[in-house]
């Protein structure tokens, strides 16, 4: 039976619990196994996630879940391996936690960019979505695009260490001061509920349900565009460069599985579905710009 198993659900527990394991998965020159067959053998594999739902998440009852989490326990099951170790980790530590080997696989719906494909290996993408903002409730400010909050310097826009929107936000003309960098979602949407942040950027599906679990906040309508470039983001799974095996067994039954009935069935509940199926490959994201 699948089981998902989580750890560190506290921070102050993830550096116990992940220090503790920094060596897992990991080749090292004497190593008898690959990260695939350890993994196979032991029965379980660690992931790494940033509790931002509806990416990945842990629910009240401590349960591993989102778009991310069940797609990767569904291609995982598939090559073999039957459990899921999650392991809490701040957004912006994700690829520094990977490549220390703390976890094997980023399963957080993670945004495939070209400065993160110098430093890991990206499966083909899971979704494609666009943006929006979180403000007050009314939007009393008018903020509708970057541009609204770079054309007003006394605008503060709060964004997620780590991710993709602080890129987007310079970009559009937004300067330095006026970025508020928080590690997680929760603590955007207190941000812009306290009046520190006149508004906080992240995908329009997290924007959607930050919105519906926090009272005087709302979403602005979704946009696919900033400054004239697309800024339609694909999410994968990323993995250590030298863990070859384990990327090419995950990433052939992926393509395999995304767009099938049995993904939209399974991710349809989390606000994907096909109109959120990529449209671009991963050689793309990776090249693009």
């Amino acid at each position: 039976m699948k089981r998902t198993i989580l750890k560190g659900l506290g921070l102050a527990a993830v550096v116990a619990v992940v220090g503790a394991a920094a060596n897992v998965g990991s080749i090292g020159p004497a190593a008898a196994q690959s990260t695939l067959e350890k993994a196979r053998e032991q029965g379980y594999i660690r992931v790494g996630f940033a509790n931002e739902a509806p990416y990945g998440y842990a629910t009240p009852s401590g349960e591993l879940t989102g778009e991310a989490p069940e797609v990767a326990k569904a291609v995982l099951e598939k090559i073999g391996i039957g459990e899921v170790d999650g392991v809490l980790t701040e957004f912006g530590s994700l690829i520094p936690g990977l490549k220390a080997g703390r976890f094997d696989i980023i399963a957080a719906g993670m945004f495939i960019t070209p400065q993160r494909c110098e430093q890991v290996q990206f499966s083909e993408p899971s979704y494609g979505i666009g943006q929006a903002f979180l403000v007050a409730e009314g939007n009393p400010k008018g903020i509708e695009t970057y541009q609204t909050i770079a054309d007003n310097a006394d605008l503060k826009l709060a964004v997620m260490a780590g991710a993709v929107e602080a890129g987007y936000a310079r970009n559009a003309g937004v300067s330095d001061g006026q970025l508020v960098i928080l590690p997680d979602q929760a603590s955007l949407a207190s941000a812009v509920k306290a009046g520190r942040a006149d508004a906080a950027a992240l995908t329009a599906l997290s924007i959607k349900q930050m919105a519906e679990r926090n009272e005087g906040v709302e979403s602005t309508a979704p946009f696919a565009e900033v400054a004239g470039e697309s800024v339609m983001g694909h999410g994968g799974f990323a993995f250590r460069p030298e863990d070859t095996e384990l990327y090419e067994a995950f990433n052939e039954e992926l393509k395999n599985f995304v767009g099938s009935e049995e993904h939209i069935e399974l991710v349809t509940p989390f606000g994907f579905g096909e109109g959120f199926l990529p449209t671009m490959t991963t050689e793309e994201l990776c090249s693009a710009g």
